[in-house]
């Protein structure tokens, strides 16, 4: 389990140094029915067809991906780094 603090010192690249940020964890949005891939998968999963894509082998993965945003609590920028990989997740106050 991965208990992050609400603020953290963390590097600002518009400021150019250390400063307080506020942590926030992010969360994915409606995928866009317009782009390409989804109509194209539409219209093969339309009709008498079956799944296009094969099921994946194995299980599903024990952890997922969190993806986290710091926003600067002095400039007001927000900086997005990959996501750390845990079961559990948690913000403290």
């Amino acid at each position: 389990m991965v208990n992050v603090p609400e603020t953290v010192d963390a590097y600002c690249p518009k400021c150019k140094k250390h400063t307080a940020h506020k942590v926030e964890r992010v969360k994915k949005r409606k995928a866009s029915e317009l782009k390409q891939g989804q109509r194209r998968f539409r219209k093969v999963t339309s009709g008498y067809r079956g799944f296009p894509r094969a099921k994946p082998e194995g299980r599903e993965k024990p952890t997922r991906r969190i993806a986290l945003k710091y926003k600067c609590t002095i400039c007001k920028k927000s900086t997005q780094p990959p996501g750390r990989r845990s079961k559990k997740f948690e913000i403290k106050e």
